[in-house]
């Protein structure tokens, strides 16, 4: 998932401070919050991540003769039958496998959208008084551009280390038989996808955040911080889940190019999306394209509330500091 866009740096700089001292001041800051606010929304998250890598991934194997495609698996829509099916043969570790790895790539990719995204909405004049939407935008989707490509390799670890049975022994494994088997290459198989389905994630998780908290304030106007912290926390639940739910079959897409050829899965001749799309569609059917819809509805929706609410609580605790 792209990080959330950062809010408006603080006006509480003290006065005597000039703009490029406000302005470098709040980079570090905002970087900071921002990797700390990344960690802790996708390790929260993370056995829901696994989840829908797993669903995902149903179908993905060559059929056989003793083993038919299916074209409609039978936990295709049940998300509690599927995590009780984990428990029971893996146990709990089943759903933590590859949290190291997305460990070591949220904070730095977060750290990376964040500053990013600040010194682009600058150079774009999103800073200045108004409201400027298209600014935001477009500076959301450079900035998860630049954080996928932080991002991306770790998340192809992750994902491999997820899968049911996956013939890797940890992070440290997993990146050397990656290099040593298919090169550095194959970490790099769904950046494409990835920016692809990150630009209107994006786009719509900002529009979506922007109209839902301007309409919880009009409802409720002149609200208390507290009453502002849930104005956060239900806009940017709305904005996640509905960002996650339309851009789900470029994710369908994403994780099998990620996960291709391990476990048995399917293999692409490239890396083209549409080619994917085809190939998946071909065998499976449409329905193939919207696996693991639940899980990540569920998993951005609590997502993006809790790394609204860690910033803004990382942000304040920061201001403390010159």
């Amino acid at each position: 998932m792209p990080p959330s866009p950062a809010p408006a740096p603080d006006s509480s700089t003290s006065a005597h401070e000039a703009p490029d001292d406000r302005l470098r001041l709040g980079f570090w800051k905002f970087m900071a919050a921002g990797s700390v606010a990344g960690m802790v929304e996708h390790m929260a998250m993370f056995p829901v991540d696994t989840l829908k890598t797993r669903m995902q991934m149903l179908g993905a194997a060559p059929s056989t003769a003793a083993s038919p495609p299916p074209r409609r698996h039978p936990n295709y829509n049940n998300v509690g039958r599927f995590l009780a099916s984990i428990m029971r043969s893996e146990g709990a570790s089943g759903l933590y496998r590859g949290i190291a790895a997305m460990g070591l790539g949220a904070g730095p990719a977060h750290a990376v959208y964040f500053s990013v995204y600040e010194v682009c909405k600058e150079y774009l004049g999103g800073n200045r008084p108004g409201h400027h939407p298209l600014v935001h935008a477009a500076s959301g989707i450079v900035a998860t551009t630049a954080s996928d490509a932080v991002l991306t390799p770790m998340d192809v670890v992750k994902q491999r280390l997820q899968l049911r049975e996956s013939p890797y022994c940890g992070v440290r494994d997993c990146v050397a038989r990656i290099c040593r088997e298919e090169g550095c290459r194959a970490f790099y198989a769904s950046y494409r996808t990835t920016v692809v389905m990150n630009a209107p994630f994006t786009a719509v998780h900002f529009s979506t955040y922007e109209a839902v908290k301007k309409a919880l304030s009009e409802v409720s106007p002149g609200s208390a911080d507290e009453g502002q912290l849930l104005v956060h926390l239900a806009a940017g639940g709305a904005a996640g889940a509905l960002a996650g739910a339309v851009t789900t079959p470029l994710d369908v897409v994403k994780t099998r190019l990620q996960c291709q050829g391990v476990c048995g899965a399917d293999k692409f001749s490239s890396s083209s999306i549409m080619m994917a799309l085809k190939q998946i569609v071909a065998k499976e059917g449409p329905h193939a394209l919207l696996q693991g819809l639940k899980p990540r509805v569920l998993f951005h929706a609590p997502a993006a509330a809790i790394c609204w609410s860690t910033y803004e609580a990382m942000k304040s605790f920061l201001q403390r500091f010159p």
